[in-house]
């Protein structure tokens, strides 16, 4: 849900100029059905629904539209101009546009109904009455493909690490099959791990280690490549840069704001902050980037925790291990101080568990410092205790089984 939440709030200020758009051919209605865009010029919590066969000034009028809204449907005739418009939906529900047009079933993406402005979408019947504009059955030709502009780079920061996913939207403006002159492959940033590939991808796209790669020809229209990873995020700067294989019409980035969160790019010309769901999103935009150049993208002010506490329980595990080794080698045969030693070393388990599991809840920042600093004074103070007491003892080794010690 979250990526949907992103490309809704990327796609209220990412835009073309008019250089993008007087070099690329305006796209097919039907690459753009479906596809939520947020907009401002209708009221709070609404979403309007053009329904057209084919092309744009073929709209299909009094047709029933369904709003599937969570568990509901509600159902609203087209207009002249085409649209159907459903208001006052519950801010944050599912939706999903739904129209059945000669035993086609049209359906959108689903996408959380707007708590500010509203939501335009398309839906496109394929048009019976005219040939097919390409031939996808055609023998493949050489050509070139672009990365278009529904293109997206989405950052989700996560706890020492962070997900990266890459949507990109590869077209082929040819009416036949296109095979590049270059392999359609390039490499996830060097730190990169768990890449793979999304549910929804090109059937031809595959990944080798960190190799991601889609197969030609690449047929007339859109082909779609999903992709994810994750990067460490072990401090509070992060940057990394990727080369893709083609051109691409415009750099679009969204990144979830968490605290203090910034992005930084030289590629980006304009961003801001944006609220959705609850989540805040960072979204910037950039011009066209050409083929293998790099994007460099750096996110600033990461939360990330300290190595501190991991090192001091690691250190306090060697310092455990070195004095148990230690009294384990003591022997005594006086079965009272044996039980009493047995006691202690219990005591002491129980003691050093507490501790550790503090130190990972004040990692996972579930206790507060003033609450932290008071329990692990007590704990160490204790163990010192413990210790002090073991030292004392002068009998035999640790007993061999402790699955019963008590707390």
């Amino acid at each position: 849900m979250r990526c949907t939440t992103a490309l809704l709030v990327l796609g209220a200020i990412a835009g073309f100029s008019p250089a993008a758009v007087g070099q690329f051919q305006m796209p097919d209605p039907k690459q753009m059905a479906g596809i939520p865009r947020p907009v401002t010029d209708l009221p709070n919590g609404t979403v309007s629904v053009r329904l057209i066969r084919g092309q744009l000034s073929n709209n299909i009028t009094s047709f029933p539209v369904e709003l599937h809204v969570g568990t509901d449907v509600r159902t609203v005739k087209t207009d002249d101009a085409g649209r159907a418009e459903f208001g006052n939906l519950p801010a944050g529900a599912t939706v999903k546009a739904v129209a059945v047009v000669d035993g086609e079933r049209l359906e959108s993406e689903e996408f959380p109904a707007p708590a500010q402005g509203g939501i335009r979408l398309m839906l496109v019947a394929t048009d019976t009455s005219k040939p097919s504009a390409t031939s996808a059955g055609a023998p493949a030709v050489e050509g070139q493909v672009v990365i278009g502009g529904q293109t997206r780079i989405i950052v989700e920061p996560g706890d020492e690490t962070m997900t990266v996913y890459y949507l990109l939207d590869i077209i082929n403006g040819a009416q036949t099959p296109v095979n590049p002159s270059t392999a359609f492959v390039f490499d996830v940033p060097k730190d990169a791990t768990g890449t793979t590939i999304l549910e929804g991808s090109s059937a031809k796209a595959t990944v080798t280690g960190a190799s991601v790669r889609v197969a030609g020809p690449f047929p007339p229209g859109r082909s779609l490549l999903q992709a994810a990873f994750q990067l460490p995020a072990d401090s509070a700067s992060v940057e990394f840069t990727q080369r893709f294989p083609a051109n691409v019409q415009q750099l679009a980035v969204v990144v979830r704001k968490v605290g203090d969160t910034k992005l930084v790019s030289p590629q980006i010309s304009r961003q801001q902050d944006m609220t959705s769901a609850g989540d805040t999103f960072i979204a910037g935009t950039g011009g066209a980037v050409p083929a293998g150049q790099p994007i460099a993208l750096t996110l600033e002010n990461l939360p990330h925790h300290t190595p501190l506490p991991r090192y001091t329980a690691l250190g306090l595990v060697a310092v455990i291990v070195v004095i148990g080794v230690w009294v384990a080698r003591r022997s005594d045969d006086a079965n009272a101080r044996a039980a009493e030693r047995k006691r202690l070393i219990a005591r002491r388990e129980k003691l050093f568990s507490d501790l550790v599991r503090l130190e990972n809840e004040r990692r996972e920042g579930k206790v507060t410092d003033v609450r932290y600093e008071s329990r692990r004074e007590s704990l160490v103070a204790s163990l010192e205790h413990i210790y002090g007491a073991l030292d004392s003892e002068d009998s035999g080794p640790e007993p061999a089984d402790r699955s019963g010690l008590a707390a």
